[in-house]
C-alpha cells in the first residue's frame, strides 16, 4: 500500500511540474543520467521524476512486473532476480531505464526469441501532452497510443507505470563462442538457430556476437543453467570481448551475464585508457560501468579536450559515428563487408532479432514508429566511435552514408543519436502520418517536442 500511495504522489509531483513548464518552453525530463547521443540545450526546466524510480511490484505467479518509467534495469534485475525471474529482454547498459527502453527501443540478446522491450508491456501508464495520465493497453480506448509509444522519444508522452512480462531464468548461463571466418556462414547460423531455437543439439536461450573484421567474427549463444563448472569474472582485470577470442566455451551467473557489456560499455573503456592493465588496477571497480564512462563523453562534448588536443597535434577532426541499425538478416553479410570498406570501425556488435510471435493464433503485432515487418528475421549492428573526417569531406558525411546503405538494405536505425534524414525520408521510415494522429489526439497544443525536432533537428 505505500508503494501505491508514494507512486501516486509521485505522479501528482510530475504533473504539477508539467504544467509549471511555461508554454513554449521545452518539456524534457529533469534526470542527471541519459544514454542518448544527441546534443541538446538544457531546458530552463524539467519535469520532476524523482519519485518514479522503483519497483512496485513482481508476481511471481503471473510472472509480471509493475515498474515505475524512470527504473533502471540494475534496479529492476536486482528485485526480479530474487523471484528466478528476469525481464524478458534486458537492454545492456545498467542504467537504461524501462522507460527508456520503450520509448526509445531497447535490444539484447534474447531479441531473437522476445522481440524488442515493448512487446513485454502489457499495459503502461503515459502522462500525455494535455497534462493527464491515461492507461493504454493493446486494445481499448487508447490502443492508438499504445502501438505509437515505442520510438516516440517523448513526444507523444512519458510513462510513469508499466507492467511487464518476466520469463523464468536459472542461476547461470553457460556459454558457446562460435568463430567464423566468413560472414555468409554467421547468417545462416543465425536463421538456422532463429528458426530451430538450438545449436549442435543444444538450446540457444540468448545469441549475440561481435565482428572484429569480415574474416573474424563470432556468434556467442548461450543457454541458462543451474550446473556448470566454474564461472567466469569480468568485473576485475579481464575484459569480457576479449574472451570471445580466447575461449571456445564459457559460464557466467546470470546477474554477470546481464551486465557483461556494461563494465567496459561494450569496448568503448578503451577510449579512456581503463583497458591498460595498470590503469584498470588503479581504477575503480565502482567506477567501471556504462553511466561513469557516458559522463565523460558529455564532458569531452562540453569543454572538446580531445578535439583541441588533435588540432595541436595536426591531426584531423573527427566524426562521431554512434550507431545501432537494424538490417534484414539476408543483407547482412552484404553490409558488413560494405561497413568494413567505407566505415572500417571495429569491433562491431552483432544482436540478432525478430519481432515477438503471438502467443495464440494470430499475427505478429506491428509497431508502426519503427516498423519491423513481422516474421522477418534482423540483424542489430552496433558501432560506436569516431572517424577522421577526410581532405574535402565535412562532419556528418560518413553518417549520411551509412543512413543511405542502411535504407538501400531494407534495415532502420535506431534514434538515440545523430540523425540526417529530412522531413519527407523521416516521416516514411518512422511512421510520421500515424505519429501526427497520435499526437493531435494526446497533444492538441502540440505542448510536447515532435518525433523529428528531437531526432534530427536535436530541439
Amino acid at each position: 500500500m505505500h508503494a501505491v500511495r508514494d507512486h501516486d504522489l509521485a505522479v501528482d509531483q510530475l504533473r504539477r511540474s508539467y504544467a509549471a513548464v511555461p508554454p513554449g518552453q521545452p518539456v524534457r525530463l529533469a534526470k542527471r543520467t541519459s544514454n542518448l547521443f544527441r546534443p541538446r540545450s538544457a531546458p530552463a526546466s524539467g519535469l520532476d521524476v524523482s519519485g518514479l524510480g522503483g519497483v512496485l511490484g513482481v508476481d511471481p505467479v503471473a510472472r509480471t512486473a509493475d515498474v515505475q518509467g524512470m527504473c533502471t534495469y540494475e534496479r529492476l534485475v536486482a528485485a526480479t532476480l530474487p523471484h528466478g525471474l528476469m525481464p524478458l529482454v534486458v537492454p545492456q547498459l545498467r542504467t537504461i531505464t524501462l522507460g527508456g527502453a520503450v520509448t526509445g527501443l531497447g535490444i539484447e540478446s534474447t531479441s531473437f526469441r522476445n522481440g524488442l522491450p515493448h512487446e513485454s508491456v502489457t499495459e503502461l501508464d503515459v502522462l500525455t501532452g494535455t497534462g493527464e495520465v491515461v492507461t493504454a493497453r493493446p486494445d481499448g480506448t487508447h490502443a492508438d497510443l499504445y502501438a505509437a509509444f515505442p520510438n516516440s522519444l517523448g513526444s507523444l508522452g512519458y510513462a510513469t507505470r508499466l507492467r511487464i512480462e518476466l520469463q523464468p531464468v536459472r542461476r547461470y548461463v553457460a556459454l558457446r563462442n562460435l568463430r567464423f571466418t566468413n560472414l555468409t556462414a554467421l547468417t545462416e547460423a543465425i536463421g538456422e538457430i532463429t528458426a530451430t531455437r538450438h545449436w549442435a543439439g543444444a538450446s540457444v536461450d540468448a545469441m549475440d556476437g561481435v565482428m572484429f573484421s569480415p574474416g573474424e567474427a563470432y556468434l556467442v549463444l548461450g543457454s541458462f543453467t543451474d550446473d556448470v563448472p566454474g564461472v567466469s569474472d569480468y568485473t576485475g582485470q579481464e575484459i569480457y570481448y576479449r574472451s570471445l577470442r580466447q575461449r571456445p566455451h564459457d559460464a557466467l551467473t546470470v546477474h554477470d551475464y546481464l551486465w557483461r557489456w556494461d563494465t567496459d560499455w561494450f569496448w568503448c573503456s578503451a577510449a579512456f585508457g581503463a583497458q591498460h592493465p595498470v590503469v584498470r588496477r588503479l581504477w575503480p571497480a565502482r567506477w567501471r560501468r556504462s553511466d561513469v564512462y557516458h559522463r565523460i563523453v558529455r564532458l569531452e562534448h562540453r569543454h572538446r579536450v580531445a578535439a583541441r588536443i588533435d588540432r595541436w597535434r595536426g591531426q584531423p577532426a573527427r566524426e562521431r559515428v554512434v550507431q545501432d541499425v537494424e538490417i534484414p538478416l539476408e543483407r547482412t553479410a552484404e553490409f558488413l563487408h560494405w561497413f568494413a570498406v567505407n566505415v572500417g570501425m571495429t569491433p562491431v556488435w552483432l544482436c540478432p532479432l525478430r519481432l515477438r510471435e503471438p502467443a495464440g493464433p494470430g499475427s505478429a503485432r506491428s509497431w508502426p514508429l519503427y516498423p519491423l515487418r513481422p516474421g522477418q528475421d534482423y540483424v542489430n549492428i552496433g558501432f560506436w566511435g569516431s572517424v577522421p573526417i577526410a581532405a574535402g569531406a565535412a562532419d556528418g558525411d560518413v553518417n549520411r552514408k551509412i543512413e543511405h546503405a542502411v535504407s538501400e538494405a531494407g534495415g532502420h536505425k535506431s534514434l538515440y543519436s545523430d540523425a540526417y534524414y529530412d522531413r519527407d525520408s523521416f516521416d516514411r521510415l518512422y511512421g510520421g502520418g500515424t505519429w501526427r494522429a497520435v499526437r493531435d489526439r494526446y497533444d492538441p497544443e502540440h505542448r510536447l517536442t515532435g518525433l523529428y525536432e528531437k531526432a534530427v533537428a536535436r530541439a
